[in-house]
């Protein structure tokens, strides 16, 4: 399984405190936590993150996750470190940095790159030139200026990787396409798509993270409507792609009471094809029918055995590589630190 959008380093936001009042819109939701809990990272706490993530998606049979990255606060040398705790589990990653303009910028779309922005930027050229496997990051095109926009088209070119980034996520985004249409390539990651029209013309796939857009309440992307190639992704809510195989499954019959299960595990099959080194992994799983109509209704399919880059990683259900326990003490304790930074800048 590959998780084709992912936030590594929300790992450890599970029992984090809450804004003073509950945000009532989407930017208000991604200024109050979302973009708090970025500010909050360092590069220690952005390590267990990424390690418990990695352990989290082993343990659900991911061995592969495409990551989307932000630490305003800790940006240099931060992709390395989740490449780091990941290769240590026994996960493939490819990671890259979130330029954003938003830093301090309060006013959207800002008029023009900062230095937050030109520091995103470097982070991505010097983990990408020193041969980390990754993208280009943006955060969201709404948070960008245009000349950040056009500076991180010509870094994916330079190295011939693609853009991965949010497009049309909430409404305040609306305007991504018109902005990102003579930019985009065949090989972007365009994640969420909700409020993107039906023929948009950006070029790439589209990621679709049913349980963020449900818990986000920023609407259904139906994502059948896309020429594009559609895949499948959690958005930071863990790597567990069967689970969100399944609940993508029932958001789409929700919608459509006609629908099969085959039309999101196509979209895993997509996320295959985005890394294609996950095909020379072997899982052997827990339930003896891998059709689509069997794991849409058969709840608890989990891995037994996992081979990555012929190394065995899982044996019987228990993961070889790493001291399971004390990744997650240690994680706890990290949490711990990070949650006193949140109060700090409440």
């Amino acid at each position: 399984m590959v998780c084709a959008h992912h936030h590594l380093y929300s790992s450890l936001a599970r029992g984090m405190p809450g804004p003073e009042a509950p945000p009532l819109s989407f930017l208000g939701i991604l200024e109050s936590i979302w973009w708090k809990l970025d500010q909050a990272l360092d590069l220690e706490t952005i390590y267990w993150s990424a390690k418990l993530g990695a352990l989290e998606a082993l343990e659900t049979g991911t061995t592969c996750i495409i990551d989307h990255h932000e630490s305003p606060n800790a940006v240099e040398g931060s992709l390395s470190v989740i490449a780091e705790a990941c290769t240590e589990v026994g996960v493939r990653v490819n990671t890259c940095y979130g330029i954003t303009d938003r830093h301090p910028a309060s006013n959207f779309p800002p008029k023009s790159m900062t230095e937050g922005a030109r520091r995103g930027i470097e982070e991505n050229r010097r983990f990408l030139s020193e041969g980390g496997k990754g993208m280009v990051g943006l955060h969201a095109a709404f948070t960008c200026s245009d000349e950040t926009l056009a500076h991180a088209a010509s870094l994916a070119k330079e190295f011939n990787v693609g853009i991965h980034t949010h497009v049309a996520e909430g409404k305040i985004d609306m305007a991504a396409a018109e902005r990102l249409n003579s930019l985009s390539q065949d090989d972007w990651i365009l994640a969420h798509g909700v409020h993107l029209e039906n023929e948009h013309g950006l070029q790439g796939t589209i990621i679709h993270n049913p349980r963020s857009n449900m818990n986000n309440s920023a609407g259904y992307a139906k994502p059948k409507r896309f020429s594009n190639p559609v895949g499948l992704g959690t958005d930071g809510i863990g790597a567990d792609m069967i689970d969100e195989f399944r609940l993508g499954y029932a958001r789409l019959r929700e919608n459509d009471v006609t629908e099969s299960p085959q039309t999101i595990w196509e979209m895993l099959e997509i996320n295959a094809g985005l890394f294609p080194e996950s095909q020379q992994d072997i899982v052997t799983w827990s339930y003896p029918n891998m059709d689509p109509w069997h794991l849409a209704f058969s709840l608890g399919v989990k891995p037994r055995d996992i081979v990555v880059a012929g190394k065995e990683v899982m044996k019987d259900g228990v993961v070889m590589t790493v001291d399971v326990d004390e990744i997650r003490s240690k994680a706890a304790e990290a949490a711990s630190k990070l949650f006193k930074k949140l109060d700090e800048l409440s």
